[in-house]
């Protein structure tokens, strides 16, 4: 009988489609995983489809997102990796917080209930949703200019644009603000809270872009150190010279390849021996 694919669901975050993981999908089931990426509730297949429908996502908030995947992970045979970047990475920790998937791999994470550093240019890359309380209800998109600043800035400026050309969609701009608030909403009622403490999750890796704007190296440090207080095993590893574009850019095998090297030294090969 041949050995069983461990499935592996990758969660994209805002502004970017689930079909900018291609590379990773084909580099994943290569290495012998079962790869999907399913969309956000209420987007589109395709990112022109998204682009010409972005009220089919207006309003949708976060708990809505981890409950939407919180569905197709548990629907699976067997508990897959997760693997996300931005608030996919912040719902990659809130299902591992529910004790779904075998192990957890969060790419520059959205932040989490709890983390109060707001860097300035956190704060820039999110004024363009912020700054208009009535973004809650829409889809908000985001300029060539506005994207070279969030997840380009480590890019050539021809590369910046040719990804924001490729990839990016509108986004709810519900869980920005959900995120923004949590630390002044209790606990019970914070959608982005997860318990940090707990030692029955599943294994995790935190992935930081030391120039990332949108989600800087210290916000995602300030996350790893909450994480300390628990016995399950939570790692950091740091890319130094990328931003937020790094699971899309020239660049994203390197972190593909970080990723896979965990897997294989927590003990979760792509294939598994058939019983």
């Amino acid at each position: 009988m041949p050995a069983a694919r461990v499935p592996v669901v990758f969660i994209h975050g805002l502004w970017l489609h689930s079909t900018s993981w291609q590379p990773w999908v084909e580099r994943f089931r290569a290495a012998g995983y079962d790869p999907q990426t399913p969309e956000w509730p209420g987007v589109p297949d395709t990112v022109a489809e998204a682009r010409k429908h972005p009220e089919s996502q207006a309003g949708v908030g976060f708990e809505q997102i981890v409950d939407h995947h919180a569905r197709i992970v548990a629907a699976l045979p067997e508990p897959p990796v997760l693997i996300g970047h931005s608030f996919g990475g912040l719902v990659v920790m809130s299902l591992l917080d529910r004790g779904l998937g075998r192990a957890g791999v969060a790419i520059d994470p959205a932040q989490i209930r709890g983390v109060v550093r707001t860097p300035p240019a956190q704060l820039a890359s999110a004024f363009p949703v912020l700054r208009n309380p009535a973004n809650r209800k829409r889809a908000v998109s985001l300029t060539p200019a506005q994207f070279r600043s969030a997840f380009g800035n480590a890019l050539p400026e021809e590369e910046s644009a040719r990804l924001h050309e490729q990839w990016t969609i509108p986004g709810p701009g519900r869980p920005l603000f959900q995120a923004a608030l949590a630390n002044a909403t209790p606990r019970s009622r914070a959608a982005t809270a997860v318990d940090t403490r707990k030692a029955d999750r599943a294994p995790l890796l935190i992935v930081s872009g030391g120039k990332d704007r949108t989600i800087p190296d210290s916000v995602s440090r300030a996350a790893y150190k909450m994480y300390g207080k628990s016995a399950a095993v939570t790692d950091f590893r740091k890319f130094p010279d990328r931003g937020h574009s790094l699971t899309v850019d020239s660049g994203w095998s390197e972190v593909a390849e970080a990723a896979l090297a965990w897997l294989t030294e927590q003990g979760i090969p792509g294939e598994t021996p058939a019983p």
